[in-house]
């Protein structure tokens, strides 16, 4: 059985149609991360998913030092806050120190230990210890299986409000594989399993100062993952890819995600109301 979790009035888990977890990489200005918010709201609404808007407040680990990183906690937290607000729909974000966790907790409805951080154990016990749930990101280094020793520190603390997240494995150098075995191996720990599309089609530092991307991949990918067995979909999207300051080869061109979610809610419900076919 997959732990049931309740975010916002919705329900992840076994028998429920997949959470959507979608935004830009990172915040570049107000103006647009409100106005992609509210755009994936509608899709969201008018498609019956339940939804969480994602953006970073700081990319921390980025390839370059010149690389833009984002507005910062600060200011980051506060757009966050008045999407939450104004839009009434649940926010994430990367958490990259203790020191963040705390201030994080009092404005996101879900916390997110990025890939890079997933097996620092004083954080993730932070974060646990807010009673928030939390996203983790299984980090491209590991095998499925090390999730156990991830998933045994953070319930340490009595919190079991926990996401699992698989974001494609390092496959060679500058490059990334999804192995769709490990969703079952994943989600026999008994916790929500999030399918992380878009990061899975980086190739990281794929462009010496930058990471490449195959975004053209995403829809199949998706598509895989749902047939196989996934709680959630975590997806970065903008209207502009091209121009996006951060992640571009592989963010999701927005107008294109309406058309892809409805082929993910088709083949959800043929998966899982089809009745068995009977041999003989």
């Amino acid at each position: 059985m997959i732990q049931k979790i309740t975010i916002n009035g919705a329900d992840i888990g076994e028998g429920n149609q997949p959470l959507i977890i979608a935004g830009p990489c990172v915040i570049e200005n107000e103006e647009m991360t409100y106005s992609i918010a509210e755009k994936l709201r509608e899709i969201c609404n008018l498609l019956g998913f339940s939804y969480i808007f994602k953006s970073s407040y700081d990319k921390a680990n980025r390839s370059s030092l010149s690389s833009y990183r984002g507005p910062g906690i600060d200011k980051g937290l506060r757009i966050l806050s008045d999407i939450r607000n104004k839009l009434r729909i649940p926010v994430i974000s990367d958490v990259h120190s203790i020191d963040e966790v705390k201030r994080a907790s009092e404005v996101l409805d879900l916390l997110q230990i990025p890939a890079f951080l997933c097996r620092q154990t004083d954080l993730i016990l932070a974060a646990s210890n807010t009673g928030k749930p939390v996203n983790v990101k299984k980090g491209q280094f590991l095998a499925p299986w090390d999730l156990k020793n991830i998933i045994d520190k953070f319930t340490s603390t009595g919190n079991h409000k926990l996401l699992i997240t698989e974001r494609g494995t390092s496959f060679g150098y500058n490059n990334l594989i999804v192995d769709f075995r490990a969703f079952p191996l994943m989600r026999s720990y008994g916790y929500p399993v999030i399918f992380d599309v878009t990061h899975s089609l980086q190739l990281p530092g794929g462009q010496g100062i930058c990471s490449g991307g195959q975004r053209e991949f995403a829809e199949p990918l998706a598509r895989a993952a749902v047939a196989v067995g996934i709680d959630g979909l975590f997806l970065e999207v903008h209207p502009e890819p091209e121009k996006a300051l951060c992640d571009g080869p592989n963010m999701m061109r927005l107008e294109d995600l309406a058309k892809m979610l409805k082929t993910i809610k088709d083949l959800h419900e043929f998966i899982n109301h089809t009745p068995p076919v009977l041999a003989g």
